[in-house]
């Protein structure tokens, strides 16, 4: 077999958009004509300009390569331009790609990717989902009012689901760290009342934050957080400075989870050496694909740490990481958008299933899904921005801070 050809989706997603603004998926074909389907998650440029980033990893690191070889194209795309060091742009790229490699694999063997990485340790997956509003609910309200979440709450329990996260603490801003108001922390102690009070023990409390505080902010939030008894406090500091985890860890009774920003087992290892962070929450689509991730969770057996794969893409990604689930004996759950996402779900063909609060991992070859590039096509991203963006605005001491979900507006 040898890599021939690369085609790429970029899909938007009709409103309200979860998983973000739009989605990457590269097709990749071989010369003996096996397709296999991947996705990018990373977005640090635009998506024409990410497009571009993609086509030159594929033709300068895997055209007319065996696409068995993983390890070598991994390490030509990591050593690129002299580097040897976590880059999330071209890493996303080559995530991307790999997973598309995956799939070929699985298709020509007749075997689904989770028996190639060695075999079935789970029967099925144990997810959880965001708190969402109800499909024609939505408003801004539902984000800051913690009645509004305790109701999701209960109708995703009512569900199945054995873990619901939310994320009331403010404003992602691009300052870096900072002290949530004592509003936040307000809202934030609210929500877990309100939420426990609605699920009693039905359920795992998942407080989300996205690396919004100062290690001190951190610890103050976090303090206040542990009656609730969460399962993690996810994010709490920027990504870019793992050694503060450990001392946010050694100060707030609730484990740290992370790793949604994090790019190969390099910054991976380094959580571990130091001991502050044991779930590790690994993006497929960006962290170095499949195998790296494969990789990540065989460290993280050496330390105690839990698995816990993050999706806020599309459903490509969502089916890597399954079949990584299925494989790792730390598994400790995986995120899902809703019960699978109505349009995530139509992009595939419904081809993955979710039953009640559990994801089945597929027996079809490849990735077990059939992309619909039909659908793709008939939803193309046209903009300029980013499939994520922070605000430039600070965090405000006087009037309330709203943060909107993950829901992008154009």
């Amino acid at each position: 077999m040898r890599l021939q050809s690369l085609d790429i989706f970029v899909v938007a997603p009709p409103a309200p958009g979860w998983g973000g603004r739009y989605w990457i998926f590269p097709k990749l074909t071989t010369a003996c004509g096996i397709v296999g389907y991947g996705e990018c998650y990373a977005s640090t440029v635009g998506p024409e300009a990410m497009k571009a980033v993609i086509e030159d990893v594929f033709s300068r690191h895997m055209e007319g390569e065996n696409p068995e070889n993983i390890e070598l194209m991994f390490r030509r795309a990591y050593s690129a331009g002299f580097t040897q060091r976590p880059d999330p742009t071209v890493m996303g790229a080559f995530s991307g790609l790999e997973i598309a490699c995956w799939d070929i694999l699985g298709k020509a063997r007749n075997r689904p990717v989770w028996a190639l990485l060695g075999g079935k340790m789970n029967d099925r997956i144990r997810s959880y989902t965001y708190l969402y509003p109800e499909p024609g609910k939505e408003s801004a309200e539902f984000w800051v009012s913690p009645d509004q979440a305790a109701e999701a709450a209960l109708r995703f329990v009512n569900l199945g689901f054995t873990a619901v996260k939310f994320d009331p603490a403010g404003p992602y801003t691009i300052r870096g760290g900072h002290q949530p108001a004592l509003s936040d922390i307000s809202r934030s102690v609210a929500f877990c009342k309100a939420i426990r009070e609605a699920i009693g023990d039905k359920a795992d409390l998942l407080f989300g934050t996205h690396g919004q505080f100062t290690t001190a902010g951190a610890i103050r939030l976090g303090q206040a957080l542990e009656p609730y008894f969460p399962l993690w406090y996810e994010e709490p500091i920027p990504p870019d400075n793992l050694l503060e985890f450990d001392t946010v860890a050694r100060s707030v009774r609730v484990p740290l989870a992370t790793g949604e920003r994090l790019t190969t087992k390099t910054e991976f290892g380094a959580l571990l050496r130091h001991g502050g962070v044991k779930i590790l929450q690994p993006a497929l689509g960006r962290v170095g694909g499949i195998w790296e991730a494969k990789k990540i969770s065989a460290m993280a057996e050496v330390f105690n740490a839990e698995m816990a794969p993050h999706l806020y893409a599309g459903p490509v990604e969502w089916a890597a990481n399954v079949h990584l689930a299925t494989s790792i004996p730390n598994l400790l759950i995986a995120e899902t958008i809703e019960t699978g996402g109505s349009f995530h779900q139509a992009l595939i063909k419904n081809s993955l299933t979710w039953e009640e609060g559990y994801i089945l991992p597929p027996d079809a070859p490849g990735l077990g899904i059939t992309f619909d590039e039909d659908l793709a096509r008939a939803h193309p991203y046209r903009g300029k921005r980013l499939h994520l963006e922070m605000q430039e605005a600070p965090c405000s001491y006087s009037a309330e801070n709203r943060f909107e979900g993950g829901a992008a507006s154009e």
